[in-house]
């Protein structure tokens, strides 16, 4: 035989798998072959190969040209590939391993370290593979027609020093996709290298590592874009160390998609072979694609990284099944929108990125990340110093929500913070905000979207990915939910289903399309925003908008009279507490009350949080409701009883007084007592007068206003209406203190103590004894001061009521100052101006009053610690500044008391 010398090309081929083939196909598989061995000498003959010998399925070849060789292995490969084998399963996968080197033929054999690197290089290769070294792609050329070579990067080869730099050859009639080769040192993992850095998530990193550390199966599942999959490799990345035969990532939604296009995919066996793959293991001829997964997992020690799992999900739970139970080696991280629902599952829901930095952080996790990112998408410049403020609003309106941050990041290429963060919160249509709208502007995604390549371009394909796979009462229930501004109660699930809402309930959290949160008074289900308003454009496409919000403002208007109902049903004491956590769902229906729905219906919230406002500090929001309702009322042409509209002007004109419109009080005050006069009802009238006193005291006519007061008692008390009188009291008695009018002042509120206690809206406040307090203020009678003031100022912070107990806490600093501390006096006045500068209130009736008693104090302590008292109050919380004049020890208990010394005797 002449062999080649010189610069040689050795080619190594066996059939992989060949034990298994020969065990299935018993006799058959010496005619199985015998017709391999004549297909592969007939292709590397014809091509100029020289065989030196042939051992069981396995042959070397020597070729004196590089590029014939790899052309005779194509060949080969095509006719195994093209030939009719007695089954598939009996079809021989044959891999080759080519290396081209210097070597001299003696006595027909070739003794150098060439050969050997080419056998090592076929080791590498899977059936039907055919692998090159470095040198033998260098020498290659011209490769064969539409033929080329796929850079597998550097590998280290059995037995050889150094890294082999290997390629796979490309052709028409090969095959393309293998597992990675099989070569030492290969990466201990399969992971995805990031393209974008890893923000935050310290504490979820940490909770996820604990959990691994002590469970085989955890499930890490969210919303679309919650980051699940950056979490789950993050948290890969610092374990790998523990698991000795690897960390491998799946992504199942890269499966089976030609497939999923004709619906959803659940096959087993499609998620098996993803995962064989990722693992580097062939299926075995004539063995279940299973069984050779098990066996070569039972040994191992692997964490499998199955992303994606709710597009596989019935495949991926036989599976994950079998692989837990085949050894205790195999532990698994899935992420899913959905649990997996497998035995011994833990499932941990991943939360929306932080909106509040941490201690000794400056930005949040989510500000972070929007900063990080908005960085990258400009260029590197980072934002203006006026835009971080702004960010956190950004990320506030989005949920935390990573890919929304993301998607906002993008956006601030066009835009600043402050632009963006007035779209995301502005109102489309007198409507609630829509996010999407913001976000996936221009961005051309499909709103249909369901490949896997797309369903994370934009918000709306995120979504949509996970509402195709719900029921219809499943959806009916999520879009019934978006008119919705916050958290429900299952008690308000139950009412918009009409019937048992558990399966669909369950159906959507599970899908991490509802948030559920367990606190003392039950189970609360939210919507984040995004997903919001994905839900609401739902309900407009599917003509459901307007029945859905008329909903809302039937159960906003239910839940809005059960604050002044106990459980009994009895009237109870009006609480600003209680409708703290409704304003959202009540605003929510005021929305739609000014878009599409009922004028009067509006007004009736708005009575309902007529006091709210303002003690709020939000007497100008009130203000344009009114405003935005009367012009709804014009446009629909709806009738209101002139008693509701009274009440409606008066409320404004509060309002108006609230926020320094002195001009809009007068006049909602006097189309008040207009409506009022045509409804003929006493009781509006009463009322509607009885705040008339205040517009006449904003412009300076304090003795027509008390005239009004006096007039009106009379008038109330011969009509019977002297409850709804009482604000007529409360004016005449603080304009009788102004004048020094003690004793009327204090005999007029006693005899009013009854009637306020029976009114539930107004008893809380106990202004009778706020304003007895004052009396006593005046007559520097601190024993009374101290009682009515105390009194006034627990009940209105029991109650809510923080505009109001500002006033409380500047008389007790009064009290103070007459008591002789008035070190504590400076600080509650500096920590009153505060609050009342945060709630948007001005000094008020008592401003001048309270002006001179600082002056006093001033000049008691010097202006050095009369400023340092103030700032100290200054910086204090209003439920600190209430603390701390409660805590004023009652004068009978100090020690130099009179009574105290009295009772001692």
């Amino acid at each position: 035989m002449r062999l080649p010398s010189g610069l040689v090309t050795f080619v190594f081929t066996d059939i992989e798998g060949s034990t298994r083939l020969a065990q299935m196909l018993g006799r058959d598989y010496r005619p199985v072959l015998n017709e391999h061995r004549r297909l592969l000498r007939a292709a590397l003959v014809d091509g100029g190969g020289a065989e030196l010998f042939t051992e069981g399925d396995s042959f070397f070849f020597a070729f004196a040209d590089a590029w014939r060789a790899v052309a005779a292995c194509a060949e080969a490969q095509r006719l195994l590939a093209a030939h009719p084998w007695p089954s598939e399963d009996a079809r021989p996968r044959v891999r080759m391993g080519l290396h081209t080197g210097h070597a001299q033929a003696h006595a027909g054999e070739y003794a150098s370290a060439e050969v050997h690197r080419a056998a090592r290089v076929a080791e590498a290769a899977h059936g039907g593979q055919v692998l090159l070294s470095g040198a033998t792609a260098e020498h290659a050329a011209p490769l064969p027609d539409d033929a080329w070579l796929l850079d597998l990067g550097l590998h280290r080869l059995r037995g050889f020093d150094g890294r082999e730099r290997l390629h796979q050859l490309v052709a028409p009639g090969l095959e393309r996709q293998f597992p990675r080769p099989r070569t030492l040192g290969s990466a201990p993992h399969n992971l995805p290298v990031p393209v974008t850095g890893f923000v935050g998530r310290e504490r979820e990193t940490a909770e996820l590592h604990s959990l691994m550390s002590h469970n085989r199966l955890v499930t890490v599942v969210g919303a679309g874009g919650a980051g699940k999959t950056r979490l789950a490799v993050r948290l890969a990345e610092t374990i790998a160390e523990s698991y000795s035969d690897g960390v491998w990532f799946v992504d199942l939604a890269l499966i089976g998609m030609e497939l999923a296009a004709q619906g959803p995919v659940t096959d087993p066996g499609m998620v098996t072979l993803a995962v064989i793959d990722a693992l580097g293991i062939r299926p075995e001829p004539g063995r279940p694609v299973m069984q050779t997964l098990l066996d070569h997992a039972s040994t191992r020690k692997i964490l499998l990284v199955l992303d994606t799992c709710d597009a596989q999900l019935g495949g991926v739970t036989p599976v994950v099944t079998a692989l837990l139970a085949c050894g205790l080696g195999v532990s698994v991280l899935a992420t899913s929108r959905e649990p997996l629902g497998v035995a011994g599952e833990v499932v941990w829901r991943i939360p929306p990125l932080g909106l509040h930095a941490a201690p000794g952080d400056a930005h949040s996790d989510a500000v972070c990340l929007l900063l990080e990112r908005t960085a990258a998408a400009r260029g590197g410049r980072p934002l203006m110093p006026h835009e971080a403020r702004h960010l956190t609003r950004v990320a506030v309106r989005l949920d935390g929500l990573p890919l929304a941050l993301e998607l906002a990041a993008a956006r601030l290429r066009v835009l600043d913070a402050s632009e963006l963060a007035e779209r995301l919160e502005a109102e489309l249509d007198g409507r609630q905000p829509d996010p999407l709208g913001a976000l996936d502007a221009g961005r051309g995604a499909s709103a249909d979207a369901m490949d896997a390549s797309s369903r994370h371009a934009t918000m709306q394909a995120t979504v949509m990915w996970s509402y195709r796979t719900l029921s219809a009462e499943s959806a009916r229930l999520l879009r019934a939910l978006a008119v919705f501004a916050g958290p429900v109660d299952l008690s308000t699930v139950e009412w918009l289903i009409a019937g048992d809402p558990l399966d669909a309930l369950a159906t959507l959290v599970d899908k991490s399309l509802i948030q559920a949160s367990s606190g003392p008074n039950g189970t609360t289900y939210r919507l984040l925003d995004p997903i919001r308003a994905f839900a609401a454009r739902r309900l407009v496409t599917d003509g459901e908008e307007r029945s859905a919000r008329d909903r809302h403002v039937t159960w906003a208007l239910h839940r809005l009279q059960r604050v002044s109902r106990g459980a009994d049903g009895r009237a109870v004491t009006l609480s600003m507490y209680a409708l703290d956590p409704l304003a959202a769902e009540l605003r929510a229906a005021l929305r739609w009350c000014v878009t599409g729905g009922s004028a009067r219906v509006g007004l009736t919230i708005a009575a309902g949080l007529d006091q709210w406002w303002r003690e709020r500090g939000l007497a100008r929001e009130g203000r344009l409701w009114h405003f935005r309702l009367y012009s709804r009322q014009a446009e629909t042409g709806e009738q209101i009883p002139d008693s509701e509209l009274a009440l409606a002007y008066y409320s404004h004109s509060v309002h108006s007084c609230a926020d320094g419109e002195v001009a809009e009080e007068l006049r909602f005050a006097k189309q008040a007592e207009t409506a009022a006069r045509r409804s003929g009802d006493n009781g509006t009238m009463a009322r509607v007068l009885a705040g008339q006193a205040g517009p006449l005291v904003s412009i300076g006519k304090a003795a027509e206003a008390e005239s009004l007061c006096r007039t009106l008692l009379t008038w109330a008390a011969a009509h019977n209406v002297m409850a709804d009188a009482l604000f007529a009291v409360y004016n005449l008695a603080e304009l009788l203190w102004l004048r020094g009018a003690y004793d009327e002042a204090a005999e007029l509120l006693a005899n009013a103590r009854p009637t306020e206690a029976l009114r539930p809206a107004e008893r809380g406040r106990r202004t009778v004894d706020l304003l007895l307090g004052m009396v006593a203020l005046g007559r520097r009678d601190v024993v009374a001061a101290h009682d009515h003031l105390s009194v006034a100022l627990r009940s209105r912070m029991s109650y809510g009521f923080h505009s109001r107990a500002c006033v409380a806490v500047n008389a007790m600093a009064v009290r103070c100052l007459i008591g002789g501390d008035a070190l504590i006096a400076a600080k509650l006045f500096g920590a009153a101006a505060a609050a009342k500068a945060r709630l948007c209130r001005g000094s008020g009736l008592f401003g001048s009053y309270w002006a001179e008693q600082q002056d006093a104090i001033r000049a008691a302590l010097g202006d050095a610690v009369f400023d340092e008292a103030w700032a100290q109050g200054s910086v204090m919380s209003l439920d600190e500044a209430a603390a701390l004049a409660l805590t004023v020890e009652h004068p009978d208990l100090a020690a130099d008391s009179a009574r105290f010394s009295a009772l001692k005797k």
